[in-house]
């Protein structure tokens, strides 16, 4: 059973969201919070398996939401989505870095919006054509924090192909098709250079794809 926690200061938004999860066989809304310091607190207490939290909430907002979940060693297997109404947030390329696995417009198909729950839940990046793509393009211009050379000598020449496909967006299987590999191969590359760099998550891997260069804003798959 997925455990799922809504963070949404509008009540209606996440009614709608809990009629449509609670529906499904392998979901369960654990706590709902209208605010940042509850959605921690719930957090806290529940130990869901996903959040979705929405940006922009008062009395702490989902970005610092989101870093005060991901600090806690006890939420290690929490996953967080971010909600947004704007395709080019400004907060969601900070949210990256805070540990978010993925983003969602809130007027996504409400299939997109089961799928995405599953596809985090598993442990594979959320990376949604309409958001992802462009915050992370954003990043990397206006955010170029560089990566140490070092970092990338950790990893084998295989695994820089296995990063930059990442950076593209490619999930185990386009990533596997690319180079010729099995799935199962593709998903042991990702882990070990999850690994050796020391990020959380896909969704981290991405942002560091850009800032080493080994992916150019303005590609395309």
């Amino acid at each position: 059973m997925i455990r799922i926690l809504l963070a949404d200061d509008q009540t209606l938004i996440r009614a709608g969201f809990r009629a449509l999860l609670d529906a499904e066989p392998d979901m369960q809304v654990v706590g709902e919070a209208g605010t940042g310091r509850d959605a921690v607190g719930l957090a806290l207490r529940e130990a869901p398996d996903v959040v979705l939290m929405d940006i922009r909430m008062p009395d702490g907002d989902g970005l610092d939401a989101t870093r005060r979940i991901m600090a806690e060693p006890r939420l290690a297997g929490t996953r967080i989505i971010i909600l947004t109404t704007f395709e080019l947030d400004d907060y969601i390329a900070e949210a990256v870095r805070a540990g978010a696995a993925g983003f969602l417009l809130k007027d996504t198909e409400p299939a997109e919006l089961i799928r995405a729950v599953r596809v985090v839940h598993d442990g594979d990046a959320l990376l949604s054509p309409s958001v992802t793509r462009r915050i992370m393009a954003q990043l990397a211009v206006h955010s170029r924090a560089a990566v140490e050379p070092l970092a990338l000598e950790q990893i084998t020449a295989r695994e820089r192909e296995v990063l930059a496909l990442v950076g593209e967006g490619l999930n185990n299987a386009e990533i596997a098709e690319r180079l010729f590999i099995t799935p199962l191969t593709a998903k042991t590359h990702v882990s070990r250079i999850m690994s050796k760099l020391m990020v959380r998550d896909r969704a981290q891997l991405v942002v560091l794809a850009y800032e080493s260069g080994l992916v150019r804003p303005g590609w395309s798959s």
